[in-house]
């Protein structure tokens, strides 16, 4: 028998776009405040996960065609080739660079290299916890 969850379905569609507002805003402030890749990578995990919970696995994959274990591993290639992209102008790896940046609707704007290495860091966060969801889920 399937249960009608409208209320909660609607209620999620709701929450899951405030989770995604918060897990961007983290993501983002993560260089200068408390946040960054990691937070960022475990709050968009949770939209994914509390929309495999209240509507059907099947229907989510079907709307959100990724293969985690390649997200993760594209995440975890790109937290890398950052470290190695310093290497190529001489500089220690891990090595961060920063500019600030004349921006059409946002001004100016401070763009730094450790962005790319928290996003990395995201992907293969989002990549790991999503994969172990589903492969528990897999099991009951």
């Amino acid at each position: 028998m399937k249960i009608n969850n409208v209320i909660l379905q609607a209620v999620t569609k709701i929450v899951v776009f405030i989770i995604l507002t918060l897990a961007v805003y983290l993501f983002l402030s993560g260089h200068n405040n408390p946040g960054g890749g990691f937070i960022g990578g475990l709050v968009l995990a949770t939209a994914f996960v509390l929309l495999f919970i209240v509507f059907d696995i099947e229907t989510i994959q079907k709307a959100l065609p990724f293969d985690f274990k390649k997200v993760a591993a594209l995440g975890a290639f790109l937290a890398v080739a950052t470290g190695f992209g310093s290497l190529l102008f001489d500089a220690p790896f891990l090595s961060q660079s920063f500019g600030y940046f004349d921006l059409p609707f946002f001004g100016k704007t401070e763009l730094a290299t450790v962005t790319i290495f928290e996003a990395g860091v995201a992907l293969a966060v989002v990549g790991v916890v999503v994969t172990i969801i589903l492969s528990i889920s897999e099991d009951v």
